[in-house]
């Protein structure tokens, strides 16, 4: 393989790296969907919620998760109708919405966040802690070498 030049093998890391991500990302939405009946970005919108550990701005929930607006409002109002979240008007400011999980959305949450976590361990159970390690270390250094270009 060091036949093959260095541009090259760096094209095909990144088709790796892709390749990786996305089947990973397909599995646990499937795994979510059958065991969860559950959807990725309600997973996700609830897990910024638990992180969060208290109200947060709607506006502050989107840039967060690198969503729209109204695609965050979407899933809340879901999560909302199911009793999972609750939207209330922020102090001073009624124009501001803060969102939260209520406490049946934190129950529900950590359940599937518990079963996330498992998937995700038995997804990587071939990696021990020096090749984790070595990995974070590189994905570390490629994020650096970036300037910010990156994530």
């Amino acid at each position: 393989m060091r036949d093959t030049d260095l541009p090259t093998r760096r094209l095909r890391t990144w088709l790796r790296l892709l390749r990786l991500t996305r089947g990973t990302e397909n599995h646990l939405r499937e795994y979510l969907r059958l065991n969860h009946d559950t959807t990725l970005p309600r997973f996700d919108v609830m897990a910024a919620l638990h992180r969060a550990n208290s109200p947060v701005k709607m506006s502050d929930l989107s840039r967060q998760l690198l969503v729209s607006n109204g695609n965050a409002t979407a899933v809340v109002e879901r999560l909302e109708k199911e009793g999972l979240a609750a939207r209330v008007p922020g102090e001073g400011d009624r124009r501001v919405v803060l969102v939260a999980l209520t406490d049946k959305g934190r129950a529900v949450f950590e359940a599937q966040a518990a079963d996330h976590k498992a998937e995700v361990d038995r997804l990587f159970s071939m990696l021990g802690h020096e090749e984790l390690d070595a990995l974070r270390d590189i994905l570390h250094r490629v994020e650096e070498a970036s300037d910010g270009a990156i994530g």
